[in-house]
């Protein structure tokens, strides 16, 4: 019987599978790699395509903010200059009321009452004189109501004191009155153009 000595070769066959099993794990291990540094390539590809997304809503939101403060700045000039619009219609407005207040004052007093003073602060008007009477006065405040810019309400005309007096030797009553002038269609307005 022959015998046939195989260690030789199974040692030769081991050595060419783990070669075969090193080449493969390699492969495997290259085919890893590549895959990896693929993936990593194309999730850096979509984080630098994000980061310049996002790069770009910062720039365009601090346009948008800039732009909005300027829309700001604007509004503020236009409220300010409508303001002043505002003070310039009421004060043009305003410019006639002294010369109107005279003119009815001259017209409703009846004869009789003699006007001594006339003072005027803001819509209230006080005025102080002498009448032959009460019923003079009465009539004065009547004419007064009736009056196209005399502001028609319980308070207005009302009068403050009325007093018997000596002048001149003559019995007269000193009277003391107020009233309040109707605001002006641009004062009217005032305060809907604040809410605004």
């Amino acid at each position: 019987m022959i015998r046939i000595n195989l260690l030789p070769h199974r040692e030769e066959r081991r050595k060419a599978q783990r070669r075969q099993l090193g080449v493969l794990a390699g492969g495997v291990a290259a085919i890893a790699i590549a895959i990896t540094l693929l993936v990593h390539g194309v999730i850096a590809g979509y984080l630098s395509a994000q980061e310049d997304r996002n790069n770009y809503l910062k720039r365009a939101n601090a346009e948008l903010d800039k732009e909005i403060a300027e829309i700001k700045r604007l509004q503020d000039e236009i409220q300010s200059l409508l303001s002043r619009k505002q003070i310039i219609e009421t004060l043009q407005s305003d410019r006639t009321r002294p010369v109107l207040l005279l003119e009815q004052l001259v017209n409703q007093t009846p004869d009789g009452i003699y006007l001594t003073s006339l003072k005027q602060k803001g819509l209230r008007v006080n005025v102080t004189g002498y009448a032959q009477s009460s019923a003079r006065v009465s009539m004065f405040m009547r004419n007064l109501q009736a009056t196209e810019i005399v502001e028609n309400s319980p308070n207005s005309p009302q009068l403050i004191e009325i007093k018997a007096s000596n002048v001149g030797g003559r019995r007269l009553a000193q009277f003391n009155m107020n009233f309040s002038l109707k605001p002006t269609l641009s004062q009217g307005e005032e305060p809907a153009a604040k809410k605004g």
